[in-house]
């Protein structure tokens, strides 16, 4: 069975990182459901860079930590926040792909 870490998180949100880069962060309630999704093996620099269809150099973090039950990528953006063809100044909207993501439970 899987389930999308939508269901599985507590908390998917996304945002500016300065002018040039988008933070993703993933919380969870239960350590056994973070555990899960740790281990399997969903949540790595060429899934993300799949799922977002960018080069995998362009992702400058992808750190899992343990005493918050979650973990976080930064990865650069495409065009800079606030510049012309900036479709999210804020950064607010880019969680979406990562929270599709289905994990084996």
């Amino acid at each position: 069975m899987k389930k999308s870490l939508y269901e599985l998180a507590s908390v998917i949100r996304s945002k500016n990182s300065g002018p040039f880069q988008i933070t993703l962060d993933v919380l969870f309630e239960e350590e056994k459901i973070y555990e899960t999704v740790k281990r399997s093996g969903q949540i790595t620099r060429q899934r993300i860079a799949q799922i977002y269809q960018i080069d995998e150099q362009k992702i400058r973090e992808l750190v899992f930590f343990d005493p918050a039950l979650g973990f976080k990528i930064t990865f650069d953006r495409t065009i800079s926040s606030g510049t012309c063809f900036d479709t999210d100044v804020y950064g607010a909207q880019q969680h979406v792909p990562l929270g599709e993501i289905m994990i084996p439970v």
